[in-house]
This record gives structure tokens, sequence and C-alpha cells, in this order.
């Protein structure tokens, strides 16, 4: 039966349909077809022959990973578990009891929930710890924090019975929770640095992502506006249409936002719609982790001398992929074409074909190189082939991978003391902040009805900071002497009290806080103030 099943795969193969596939001109069709022959009867003659027993699916996910392995550093696969996992971020939302909550001592501490939730709905506050999932502990029992999601999350109409403990009720409290879709909202701050510059920050960039920009822009001009700063640190790109969509918001009508150009493929331009949001002064932010949709959006603003690009060059991942959907949920994340900016600039950084631990190590290549510390170096060395000019006021920009930056801010690598990172990496300071606020979140409420008051007169308490360094003690941490505590402190005090503003209000204020220790803002907002 066995040999009958291959013989049948065998014959039946050249019949398969690939839908508009269109096989490489260099290689004949029967070759392709030989190819995967082969590739079907290893497959087929280990899962029936080996000497173990074999999972097939395994097998090949196993040959899927290996023959994408040997390309460029962006063709993936995911299982279907991940791809549902990688997909709901840019996707706009998930199906779940919409909390926003972090781990303290193994219990899950509600930070907020989510606005008009389910879990809002029935009463579950800020504070609350949830310590049972229908009728199954969670608290106290080392259970993982996948693990804790996939009891939380599920189908939308779907419920289930929480069980919290509430600061000052002795006895859990009970809520019955009907699950729902949760927004996921791409869009961490919008809020006024001045009277008139105005700053927008998003973490990707996914299907809700314009719409987010857009009323958050609307918002901050209605506030004054007329400068705006477009922070893009850290973000890690996402769908390409959405760049363009929001590139479209600040550009004129038909003006090249980024062009697409691969082997099999058509060229592809993208030109922006000129939806005319904002006509003001821009200044984006990138740094050496803005990737992908991130450096189209930023590139196409500085080809276009629509703005300023401040901070570091940015990742350098200018490589298409096509999703390919295969019939179990998996995926393949297919690399089909490159990124060019405006101007002709290939976004995408060098590689070498097959070695993507010699690429993932490129940004630690950069700081020990001194890039990151120090740009002038590198820039006298890029040959003019990579030089190329702004398409209206012929400003010199630089290709060779990533967008470089206009102005040019050093990473400091001493801006947080070694004493603060470790306190940081070991949970103390998020820890100190989940306890202070669940004392303290009703008292701060009544004391502070306004962000702006908190912001003028709060003050993170000395017996906290002193909390702080009596646990470090206890975990063999300390600083080096009295300069490198008095910097630690005052380190500590600015994110404790960005996070308790964070708790009470949301993330704009957050970062409106952590902000004021950040160069980068510091330098956008002495060029919108000075550049006519």
């Amino acid at each position: 039966m066995k040999k009958i099943a291959i013989v049948l795969l065998t014959l039946l193969f050249p019949l398969l349909s690939f839908g508009q596939f269109v096989p490489p001109q260099q290689q004949s069709q029967a070759e392709i077809e030989l190819a995967v022959r082969k590739l079907m009867m290893a497959t087929v003659m280990t899962n029936a022959y080996y000497v173990d027993s074999t999972n097939v699916n395994k097998l090949v996910e196993d040959a899927i990973n290996g023959m994408l392995g040997k390309l460029d550093p962006h063709s993936a696969y995911s299982n279907p578990k991940d791809t549902k996992t990688l997909n709901e971020p840019l996707q706009g939302s998930f199906e779940g009891i919409g909390v926003q909550f972090n781990m303290l001592e193994d219990t899950l501490f509600i930070i907020q929930p989510v606005t008009k939730g389910p879990s809002e709905k029935v009463g579950i506050l800020a504070g609350d710890r949830i310590v049972t999932v229908n009728d199954t502990t969670i608290a106290g029992v080392k259970m993982s924090r996948e693990e804790i999601m996939k009891r939380l999350r599920g189908p939308k109409g779907s419920k289930v019975v929480l069980g919290i403990k509430r600061s000052g009720i002795k006895d859990l409290v009970y809520f019955t929770v009907v699950r729902d879709k949760i927004p996921v909202n791409t869009l961490d701050a919008a809020y006024m640095v001045t009277p008139t510059i105005g700053l927008v920050r998003f973490s990707s960039f996914g299907q809700t992502t314009r719409d987010e920009v857009a009323k958050a822009v609307s918002e901050l001009k209605e506030k004054g506006m007329q400068s705006l700063i477009i922070d893009l640190q850290q973000n890690g790109g996402g769908y390409l249409n959405a760049a363009a969509e929001i590139a479209s918001l600040f550009l004129p009508k038909n003006d090249l936002i980024v062009y697409t150009r691969g082997r099999a493929v058509p060229t592809q331009e993208f030109r922006s719609t000129g939806d005319n949001l904002f006509d003001g002064k821009i200044v984006v932010l990138i740094d050496e982790y803005s990737a992908s949709a991130a450096e189209i959006l930023s590139g196409a603003i500085q080809d276009q001398d629509r703005g300023l690009v401040v901070g570091r060059r940015s990742y350098g991942k200018g490589l298409v992929q096509r999703p390919v959907e295969l019939p179990d949920g998996s995926m393949i994340r297919l690399t089909i074409a490159h990124y060019y900016t405006p101007t002709g600039r290939c976004v995408q950084k060098p590689y070498e074909m097959g070695n993507k631990e010699a690429y993932n190590k490129d940004v630690l290549n950069r700081l020990n190189s001194g890039e990151l510390t120090n740009v002038d170096s590198m820039k006298a060395h890029i040959p003019d082939s990579l030089k190329y000019q702004t398409l209206r006021e012929h400003r010199t920009v630089y290709g060779g991978g990533g967008i470089m930056p206009d102005y040019f801010i050093p990473l400091d690598t001493t801006q947080y003391t070694k004493c603060y990172r470790e306190l940081s990496a070991k949970s103390i300071l998020i820890n100190a902040n989940l306890h202070y606020m669940d004392k303290q979140r009703k008292k701060l409420a009544k004391l502070y009805p306004t962000f702006k008051q908190f912001n003028e007169q709060f003050e993170i308490p000395a017996d906290v900071i002193s909390d702080i360094f009596k646990e470090a003690e206890k975990q063999k941490i300390q600083p080096k002497d009295e300069e490198e505590k008095t910097k630690t402190i005052e380190q500590m005090k600015l994110t404790l009290k960005a996070l308790a503003a964070r708790d009470l209000w949301d993330m704009s204020e957050y970062f409106e806080i952590i902000y004021q220790d950040n160069e980068m803002v510091r330098k956008a907002v002495e060029l919108l103030s000075t550049n006519p």
C-alpha cells in the first residue's frame, strides 16, 4: 500500500496547480517538477521506512526551514500558532478579556482594563489581581506567561470566570467576563512637547495605524500644533501599504513614496494620495532599530525634502515579503523584491545568503566599530556611487543600507549607570512601581486630578528609593560610589514617575515624562524652533 501511495503521489504531482506562479526563466518547468518530486519522495520514504517513528509534519517543516534558511535573512516559515501570534499586532485586534497587565510575584496584576472592553464593563479595576481562571489557580503557582495568556484568551462571545483579589476585600470577588474583540493600538503616544510642537510615536505599521495617526495629528492641531515630531525610534515596521498611507498624510499628491523591484514581479510604485492632513514642519526620529516600513516613511520624508531626519542610521531592512498561506494555517513569508526610496536608494543593507547569524550581529558590529557613537568617519568612506540628491533641495543623502539621518545623535552608552541597568534587568524597578501603585493609586488619583498637576508637583517618595536599594543589596547590586548612586537615583525617579503616570493615565503621559531626558527629542525641538 505504501508503494502504491508513493507511485500515485509521483504521478499526480505534475497535475498540481500553482495558481499564478511563474517559474524562473533560467529553469524549465520540467526541472522544477523533478526537484519537487525529489522533495516529496524523500518525505514519503522517510516517513514510511525510517527505522524509528517520524512526524511527517515536523519533517516537512524542517525541510521548509532548511530551504528558506539558505536564502535572505527575512524569508521565513511560521507554524499555525506562531502565524496567528505574529499577525495579531498588525491586524488591529485579538479576542480576549481586555486588560493591560504585568506579573508581580507570580500574580497577574492589572495595570489598566481596556477602555470599554469586556473586563471594564463588568467592573474589573486597575490594581486587581487575577487569582483564578475558571476554577484553575494561576497565582503563586509559577505558571508561564504563555499558559496564562492561553487561559485568558478565547473566541469572541465565550465566557470566562475570573477570581479577583481586590485591595481592602478579604475574599475573592468573581466576575464573569464575555470575551470580545480587543483593539490593538499601534500608537504609543501623542502629546504637545511645547505649545506649538506636537509629537506622535507609534510602534509598528498595522491595519489601523493610519487612522490612529490621523486622529492624533488632528487632535494635536486643535491644541495649537504648528510643527510635528514623528517618533519612529525602535519601530520595527509592518505593512507597506500602511507606510504609504501615513506618508500620504504629509506629502503632496502624486509624490513618490517608495517603489519595489524584484526579479519575477513587476516594479510597483507607491505615490501619495495627497490627503494634506498637515503641512507644517516635520522632524522624523529614527535609530538603529527603526526598520522596514519605518524606513519607507522616513526615507520618503527625507528624499522629498518634506522634513528632516534625526537620529542614527536605521536598521536596513529593505526586502519585500509576500505571505504564502498554507492549508494548515501556517505561512511562508517569501522575499520577492527590494524597497527603493524616491531618490533610488536601496534600503536593504548588505547580507550573505544563508548567514543569518552574521546579519543579526550587524547592530553589535556597528557599536563595536564606533558608528553608533561617531558617524563622521563612516560618512567619509561612503563612495560617490552611494550618494544621492534629494528631489527638491538637492541635499546629499546616503545609500548603502538603512536611512542615514540629516542630524546624527550618538548613542550615549553612559546615559544609564551600571547600577540602574542591573536594577532594571532584574525587574526591581518595575516591581517597586507595582507595589507603590497598588498602595497609593487611589490617593494619587485624588491628589492629582490632572496630568498637568502630577507632572509639575509629583516626586517619588524617598522611602520608595530607600526600599529599592535595600532590595538591590539583597541581590548584591550596589553603586560603586556616591557619584554613581546620585545619578542612579535621578534616573530611577524619572522612570518611576513615568511609570506612575502610565498607570494613572496612559502611554502618552509616560513618554511625555520619560522623553524629558531624550536627546533626539531635544534636537528635534531645537530644529523646529529655529529652522525657517
